[in-house]
């Protein structure tokens, strides 16, 4: 008696006009959900996601480059999300440096949540990253970028702060991602209590700042 092979996942019709769109976006939303199940960007297979999506491995090729082209996008898109979370955390406090310090808690929360998603956007080799995510300016036109720069403007036009906008911007956003590459990159080292240490890792530069102003 022969053995019966497995069966393959359905395939899914071809899809009609104007329902490109629809499948570029099925095909991202699968990557992300193998992602975030795996918690590893090297599970994610462009086979992987056409069979979670019930298409053909070329079927994606239609819509994105190579696997780091659709890992990419999937996070870029992940991050449109980042600076609503940002806005959310700081709008708790009226005071313009209080209210930086929670946009500074919730950067590194966020990453911490979302680690893969952050080691790709932020910590991953320019060889590796696709070519239309290798402008640098890309990230300074983020929203949660620009949000920040003018979190500093109300601190500077509040006497707490003196200097260049984007420059302590940069400085901020320095110690905010190095904390938060290091807590995620070693994840197994003996950390203290991180509620503590993000608190005062991200007080220190705005204490500092402020002295710097008076």
């Amino acid at each position: 008696m022969k053995s019966r092979l497995p069966a393959s996942p359905p395939r899914r019709p071809r899809a009609r006009r104007g329902e490109g769109e629809k499948l570029r976006d099925d095909i991202m939303e699968a990557a992300e959900e193998l992602l975030i199940s795996t918690g590893s960007v090297e599970a994610v297979s462009i086979r992987a996601v056409a069979d979670a999506v019930g298409v053909t491995p070329p079927s994606i090729y239609m819509h994105f480059a190579d696997k780091n082209d659709l890992i990419f996008a999937v996070c870029e898109k992940h991050f449109q999300k980042f600076d609503e979370f940002l806005e959310e955390a700081s709008s708790a406090s009226e005071d313009p440096l209080e209210s930086l310090f929670l946009r500074g808690r919730a950067y590194v929360r966020f990453g911490l949540q979302n680690p893969e998603h952050y080691r790709i956007l932020f910590m991953t080799k320019p060889a590796l990253t696709p070519e239309r995510f290798q402008d640098e300016g890309m990230i300074a036109r983020m929203a949660a970028f620009q949000h920040l720069i003018e979190a500093v403007e109300r601190c500077i036009k509040g006497g707490a702060f003196d200097g260049d906008p984007l420059e302590l911007s940069l400085l901020l956003w320095s110690y905010a991602h190095g904390l938060t590459s290091l807590l995620i990159s070693k994840p197994d080292f003996p950390w203290p209590d991180i509620d503590r240490l993000i608190d005062r890792a991200l007080r220190l530069p705005i204490s500092a700042l402020q002295k710097e102003s008076t």
